[in-house]
């Protein structure tokens, strides 16, 4: 039987979770069919069909499905696993926000345990995931018809963005279900790279003590390195970086080839989101604090010295 992909996109262009996602199902086996859901976004379904691995892509078109709104994805979902193009026998999500707003409706629907987070494939029924913010690793075995999955992108290599030559099906879009509508959305610009998608990260936390030197010490490292910015939980909720810039078990996971942890402590929420980054650096006066147990390379000093100095050597 095929496997499902949804893929994340802006109706323009694939977005990177979806090919490692691509790269999940491979391991599970059968031939992989990608769910285009969206409004105009026939760039974004031809783009799709070049990811290699994929050998058909679904596009459903309809001003419904234009702004990813769960309600209207999940019964798209819903609709290709009961017609004659469907019966997949795992349906894969990367685990976005986006796709762990769709997957456990979809779950709910079908009447089927939803496998959250997958950080390996064993085999086909069966998978790997973290649990205990990362610190143990748990085997799942699913008996469930369907394998409803939401994929953890760091832990699984992208498939190639080209070298495919899938075909484009168009399929029958659902109606609106009417069950939400979209309103507005502020969507912040940056020329740094995207924190999930970023090679390099300078993450800041609590020990920075306020937004000014969050700014004064952090952002000339990172312009230094060209490096994405990121924070601890603390450091967002008091006010020093924006939401979107955390990583943890509550914000993002990310694992780039060099991670930069500045006046981080390191408690299990943080770590759980970027221990599986090649390169750990930890800058922090507190030589106990926990975030040198997974570091690669530590520094116990005092931030406001070491960062500048750091700076100036590069």
């Amino acid at each position: 039987m095929p496997v499902l992909v949804i893929a994340e996109h802006d109706n323009a262009s694939i977005k990177g979770a979806t090919l490692h996602t691509v790269s999940a199902a491979i391991a599970c086996g059968g031939e992989v069919h990608l769910l285009v859901a969206g409004h105009n976004a026939g760039a974004a379904a031809a783009a799709g069909a070049r990811i290699a691995g994929v050998s058909r892509v679904l596009h459903a078109d309809s001003p419904g499905l234009e702004h990813g709104l769960a309600e209207n994805v999940a019964a798209q979902v819903l609709a290709l696993q009961g017609s004659a193009t469907g019966g997949y026998s795992h349906i894969l999500f990367p685990a976005t926000a986006s796709g762990k707003n769709v997957a456990p409706r979809v779950a709910a629907r079908l009447d089927v345990a939803q496998i959250s987070d997958i950080t390996q494939v064993l085999c086909a029924d069966t998978f790997e995931r973290p649990i205990y913010a990362g610190n143990a690793l748990a085997t799942v075995q699913s008996a469930d018809r369907v394998k409803l999955i939401t994929v953890r992108t760091t832990a699984f290599d992208a498939a190639a963005a080209s070298g495919g030559s899938a075909g484009v099906d168009a399929v029958d879009a659902v109606a609106d279900t009417g069950q939400s509508r979209f309103v507005s959305s502020e969507i912040a610009r940056s020329e740094r790279p995207e924190l999930t998608a970023a090679k390099i990260i300078v993450s800041g936390g609590r020990g920075l003590g306020g937004k000014e030197n969050f700014n004064a010490v952090i952002t000339p490292l990172a312009d230094k390195l060209g490096a994405a910015l990121g924070a601890s939980r603390a450091a967002v909720d008091a006010g020093y970086a924006p939401n979107d810039w955390q990583v943890g078990q509550t914000g993002k996971i990310v694992a780039p080839q060099l991670y930069v942890a500045v006046g981080i402590s390191g408690a299990i929420q943080h770590l759980a989101g970027m221990k599986d980054s090649k390169v750990i650096v930890a800058i922090n006066k507190d030589s106990e604090a926990p975030i040198f147990s997974v570091a690669d390379y530590g520094l116990v000093a005092d931030l406001f010295t070491a960062v500048p100095e750091l700076v100036r050597a590069l």
